[in-house]
Order: structure tokens, then sequence, then C-alpha cells
């Protein structure tokens, strides 16, 4: 198995598991409450999307910078839609 083909793969794969905070989101939505959101954990883990980014970015590897990319910007929009429904 190539390291080109296991990077693809980990890379969609970290897109997807990117994109699971949707699921919060929707899920706060619906209730109209993030009660049961710790908006902690979200902040921790957006601080190490943005040391991977980096880390990608001093390689100049986008299977490091696109899933964590995507991990960003949700992060922080479930930080702000937890943050607006409290």
């Amino acid at each position: 198995m190539s390291t080109s083909f296991l990077a693809a793969s980990a890379a969609s794969w970290g897109v997807l598991m990117a994109l699971s905070p949707v699921l919060q989101i929707r899920a706060i939505l619906r209730r109209g409450s993030s009660s049961g959101v710790s908006i902690a954990y979200f902040g921790v883990l957006t601080v190490g999307f943005c040391l991977w980014i980096a880390y990608g970015l001093a390689l100049g590897n986008l299977a490091l910078i696109v899933p964590n990319g995507v991990a960003l910007v949700l992060g922080l929009a479930t930080i702000g839609v937890a943050a607006a429904h409290r």
C-alpha cells in the first residue's frame, strides 16, 4: 500500500470526522438549548486543529491541512451555535 493512498484515505476520513460536529449543531438547534454541550471541549479541539494546520503548512501536507481546516471551521461554528443557545 503506497503512502499516497494512505494519505488520501486518511485525509478523506479526516474530513468525514471533521463533519461530525454538524450532528451536534443539528441537535442544539432542534432542542433550542446547548446545555449538554461543553464549549470548553470544543475550544480545546479548536486549538488542536490550529496546531495541526500549522504543522501541515510547515510540511506542505494537504492531507493534514484540509481535514483540520474543515474541523476548525465546524468547531468554531459549534462554539458559536452553542454560545448562542445558552
